[in-house]
């Protein structure tokens, strides 16, 4: 076994150290939140909550499943997001595998359009008057069509695709194998990792989205989560919102807000755990060619 030299020992300390630096700056902004969410009214007054909850309580937490609203726009926002991510994975798969063909007619010009829209976008006003005549405005539907794919994921699914052995699929075709055959029965099995970090990527695009609600969707019955949230955080050190939703004091309004915020991330964070180990095999299987 190699033994590591000090200067190598002293640069893993180095590497730990920034890690651990990085990690405190990604927890403990999540850990005060989690403290405001869960304490009392009057230490939130006096700024005294920080990574600790201080009169520890759950009345934010029970103010916020009793009301519809909130309730409405999560089974809302979970629906969304799984629909999302079943289309946008279908589409991204759908149209992956045919550009792995070499002989298929027209494959390097698809490939270019395609590539283009990655830098180029016609903007927020034509994007809004296409919606507009597509009849799509206030349409639950405005949240789901115009994201349903992303060139970037398509590319990486595109790049594994490519590092399959094409041996397997001379040989589905020699036994009579149909294209939709080889590509659900070969490639999407073998594509679990690739599938898996997708799905994981549209899923939290979605669930974090809400600018596209904000711009299309006038219906509150539709909002999304985040746009909720993004509400209500603009506006909740109003004293007219205060007073419509109930608060008797800035320590409520702080309080709510942390909880809020905490209702609407932990969901997702729980999903990351299942679907970690699959990140680095998933972005850079295919990538590397021998």
């Amino acid at each position: 076994m190699k033994v590591k030299s000090t200067a190598d020992r002293i640069w893993d300390y180095v590497f730990v150290f920034l890690c651990l630096i990085v990690s405190a700056i990604c927890i403990i902004p999540m850990l005060n939140l989690l403290a405001k969410s869960l304490s009392s009214t009057e230490f939130l007054i006096r700024n005294e909550v920080y990574i600790i909850p201080k009169g520890f309580n759950f009345d934010a937490y029970g103010t916020v499943l009793k009301d519809p609203k909130y309730t409405r726009a999560f089974v809302w926002t979970v629906a969304l997001t799984v629909i999302c991510t079943v289309l946008s994975l279908t589409m991204t798969t759908l149209c992956a595998f045919p550009l792995i063909f070499e002989k298929l007619k027209g494959r390097k010009i698809i490939n270019i359009f395609i590539t283009i829209t990655m830098f180029f976008n016609a903007g927020t006003i034509p994007n809004y008057l296409l919606m507009q005549k597509l009849g799509l405005l206030s349409n639950p539907l405005v949240l789901i069509i115009p994201g349903v794919m992303s060139v970037y994921n398509m590319i990486i699914m595109r790049s594994f695709f490519y590092g399959i052995p094409e041996s397997l699929r001379e040989s589905a075709e020699i036994d009579g194998a149909s294209f939709f055959q080889i590509l659900y029965k070969i490639y999407v099995p073998l594509s679990k990792p690739v599938m898996a970090t997708l799905a994981l990527f549209y899923a939290v695009g979605r669930w974090n989205g809400y600018s596209d609600a904000l711009m299309y969707m006038k219906e509150e019955k539709f909002y999304p989560l985040q746009l909720l949230l993004y509400n209500i955080i603009n506006n909740i050190n109003s004293v007219e919102v205060a007073t419509q939703e109930g608060f008797s004091s800035p320590g409520l309004a702080e309080s709510l807000k942390a909880a809020i915020v905490m209702f609407s991330t932990i969901p997702i964070l729980c999903i990351y755990p299942f679907l970690q180990k699959y990140f680095i095999s998933g972005v850079t299987l295919g990538a590397v060619k021998e």
